[in-house]
This record gives C-alpha cells, sequence and structure tokens, in this order.
C-alpha cells in the first residue's frame, strides 16, 4: 500500500467531517492502527477543523456561511471523485496564470445571487487552505495569530486596510496579511472582487 497516496486521495478528511461510509470507516479506523502516518493525519486534520472552527465562529460575521458552504462543496467534489490538487504557493513572483488551472474550470462560477462573499476551495491541507473568493463589498475585520493570509487579485479592485496602512491592489497584484493585523478588505471596483486566498500555517 502507498500510504502517502493514501493520504493525498482526500478520503481522510472526508472521514474527520464523517462523510465517509461504514465500510471506508472500518478500512481506515484498520489502517490508522497498522499505520502511525495516516493516525498522524488523521490527528491534524481533526486538530485543523477544530482550530479553523474556533476562529471563523468566535463571532458572527458574513464570512461564516461562505466558508462552511465552502467546506460542505469541496468535500462534496472531493466524495464525487475530483482529484486532491495542490496550488503553488503564493508569493510575490505568482502570476494568475499560475492558477488557470482551476481559474478555467467550468464550476468556478458565483452565482449571480449571491450576498457578500462566495468561496470556492481549491486546495486543502491542515498546513495551507487555498479558495478562489469573490467579494462585492468587505470583508469584516480580521486579525490573524496562527496564520498567514495571502491574496492574489484575479478581477475588480479591492483595498486592504490593515492597522498601519493602506494597500491599493489590481489584477494581478500579491499581498500578504502580517500576523496579528488588523486588516478589512474593501472593494473599489463596480464588479466583485475575485482573489485567489491562501491561508498558511505560521
Amino acid at each position: 500500500m502507498n500510504v502517502e497516496e493514501y493520504i493525498k486521495s482526500g478520503i481522510l478528511e472526508m472521514y474527520v467531517l464523517g462523510k465517509t461510509s461504514e465500510e471506508e470507516n472500518a478500512e481506515i479506523a484498520k489502517l490508522s492502527g497498522i499505520y502511525p502516518e495516516i493516525k498522524k493525519e488523521i490527528d491534524d486534520i481533526t486538530e485543523s477543523f477544530m482550530r479553523y472552527s474556533e476562529s471563523t465562529f468566535s463571532a458572527p460575521n458574513p464570512t461564516i456561511k461562505p466558508m462552511v458552504l465552502a467546506i460542505i462543496d469541496y468535500t462534496e467534489r472531493l466524495k464525487n471523485g475530483e482529484t486532491v490538487t495542490f496550488p503553488g504557493m503564493l508569493n510575490e513572483n505568482s502570476k494568475i496564470s499560475d492558477y488557470d488551472e482551476w481559474l478555467n474550470r467550468e464550476d468556478m462560477v458565483v452565482p449571480a445571487d449571491f450576498t457578500d462573499m462566495y468561496a470556492k476551495i481549491i486546495g486543502y491541507t491542515p498546513e495551507v487552505s487555498t479558495a478562489i473568493i469573490w467579494i462585492k463589498h468587505e470583508t469584516p475585520k480580521e486579525t490573524h495569530t496562527d496564520e498567514y493570509e495571502r491574496f492574489l487579485i484575479v478581477d475588480g479592485t479591492c483595498d486592504i486596510i490593515t492597522d498601519s496602512n493602506t494597500v491599493s491592489l489590481v489584477p494581478g497584484n500579491y499581498y500578504s496579511i502580517p500576523l496579528h493585523e488588523g486588516h478589512v478588505v474593501k472593494v473599489t471596483s463596480s464588479i466583485p472582487c475575485k482573489v485567489i486566498l491562501q491561508r498558511v500555517a505560521a
């Protein structure tokens, strides 16, 4: 058995979320007793989801519903056979075309009736999550203490307003939020701001 491929298959994320069958549950329980790497991965995924849940649900805000729906959508896609992918790490040299594989997919579109924010997850590990998000107006203020938030603007324009400065961004621009820095994303275009958003564990 190729343990690394099994871990990368996405089945352990579905297992933690309760989306696997009884037969799959029995298989995973057996394998986690044989392979310590699988047990550790299950523990890491569980801890990551708990941390995400605690940070997201600590105060009600408009990002809760779209992010929960994005997680459900992603797990359903994996369950239906979507191959797990690992989008490249965002950095100052990143280009929009680096993400064409996901941006050009027919299912990576925003509903016409979305209200504040919409998200589609395109990659997830306990250390790095990557999503395409659409922001219509602005996001509530957030401060991250255990993960770096990175942005690559795809369509539209926005200002990222932090505790220390304001940065105006256009398509192709990259920006990374420092730890412990409160920030708001405010859309400045007439169309929603479409962004590759990546959260990286500190």
